[in-house]
């Protein structure tokens, strides 16, 4: 086999699972078994389209973790992850989608024979990766083990960047902005929606110079108009029309790491109701970026936007942003801190957040949002750079 193009340095990886380790033995975990893909490529660096099928990496205190899936899949593992060829392991076809037989049946098998039948360890049981068949049949097979909920160990450490994937993570920016600046020109009334997202596709995969473009953990999301007030459709053939604004969610992903970015774009002459949530957005996007510094928290982010929005009358309820790093489909969030009023965690220096305040009222929305980096003092580090505002045309 050709060398392995691993995206770290092997001190890297070992730094990584030195955290995990800790955040095991601090919850007494003899193991931890992790599915959710990004966490196992953030560990090992495995990188392959075969999370629809069981998979996960074994985390054990004391020796290299172990890749494990379906036999096929170890040919995919052995050319992407760090550790040596007798680290990962395979299970027969017959396992799959069987009605006869299960995957943690096989699991099972190699938790047994590493001394594990008895051992507590930790599961990702609220993860899009780890059904409740997948537990329930790893709980039958080895009744003595004591499973506990590890779920979002590995996303927690994953919080603060490292400066190698900060530099990532800045490569998948310039992608976004060439994406952005691309629709930018090419959306005009009468053009079909699904031709957009093509060129937005040819744009985010051929990438920058010096940053190929690896596909992206969410597809783009554009709602015009009145389906605007719906955030998460995507697309079809109808046409972009006159008068009407159509925000755009997407993200440049440059080996897995993500730096999404939105914008809005009006046909036409823009409302007056509109501008007006245009300006109040802006202003609390502005104020959220200054709120957010080290030592600040979560909530400070959230409670700066909404201020200028209460004032122009604007009720939002949702979040407005989420961690942001490396990731596979269907979210490019990481799932740990919440930018919410509720949410009290302190932000730290090389935490990374889309911070996304977007509109979605009754029957029309806007989006106009930024990754972000928490520097070391001052306000937040934008990983794009372009206005900030509802682009008219």
């Amino acid at each position: 086999m050709p060398p392995i193009d691993l995206p770290f340095e092997r001190s890297e990886y070992d730094r990584r699972l030195a955290l995990v380790r800790d955040e095991m033995a601090a919850r007494g975990l003899e193991a931890l078994f992790v599915t959710d893909p990004s966490n196992q490529a953030w560990l090992t660096g495995y990188d392959g389209w075969s999370f629809y099928v069981h998979q996960g990496v074994i985390v054990l205190p004391d020796a290299e973790p172990i890749w494990w899936g379906r036999n096929q899949d170890r040919n995919g593992a052995l050319r992407t992850v760090w550790m040596g060829e007798d680290r990962s392991l395979g299970y027969a076809d017959n396992y799959v989608q069987s009605t006869e037989r299960h995957p943690m049946q096989d699991l099972a098998g190699h938790l047994r024979a590493l001394g594990l039948e008895k051992a507590r360890i930790g599961v990702e049981m609220d993860n899009y990766y780890y059904s409740a068949k997948a537990h329930s049949a790893l709980c039958e097979s080895l009744p003595d083990a004591r499973f506990l909920d590890a779920t979002a160990l590995v996303n927690w450490q994953r919080t603060i960047k490292s400066a190698p994937e900060l530099a990532f993570m800045r490569k998948a920016a310039r992608i976004s902005e060439k994406i952005v600046d691309g629709l930018l020109e090419r959306v005009e009334p009468g053009v079909p929606k699904n031709e957009i997202v093509a060129e937005i596709y040819r744009d985010a995969i051929r990438g920058v110079e010096g940053a190929w473009g690896d596909y992206p953990a969410i597809v783009p999301l554009l709602p015009s108009g009145s389906d605007a007030a719906a955030p998460h459709l995507t697309w079809d053939g109808r046409a972009f029309a006159s008068d009407e604004a159509t925000f755009f969610e997407i993200s440049g992903c440059y080996r897995r790491y993500h730096a999404p970015f939105c914008r809005t774009l009006f046909l036409g002459e823009p409302p007056d109701f509109l501008r007006r949530a245009e300006a109040a957005l802006v202003e609390g996007l502005e104020a959220g970026l200054e709120a957010a510094r080290p030592g600040n928290r979560a909530c400070d982010v959230a409670n700066a936007l909404a201020a200028p929005l209460e004032k122009a009358g604007i009720e939002r309820g949702a979040r407005c942003g989420y961690p942001i790093g490396l990731s596979y489909p269907p979210d490019w969030g990481e799932r740990t801190i919440s930018l919410r009023a509720e949410d009290e965690s302190v932000l730290e220096p090389d935490m990374t957040f889309h911070f996304m305040p977007g509109l979605w009222m009754k029957d029309w929305g806007i989006e106009i949002t930024e990754s972000i980096r928490i520097r070391d003092h001052g306000p937040a580090e934008t990983f794009c750079n372009r206005p900030r505002q509802m682009f008219v045309k």
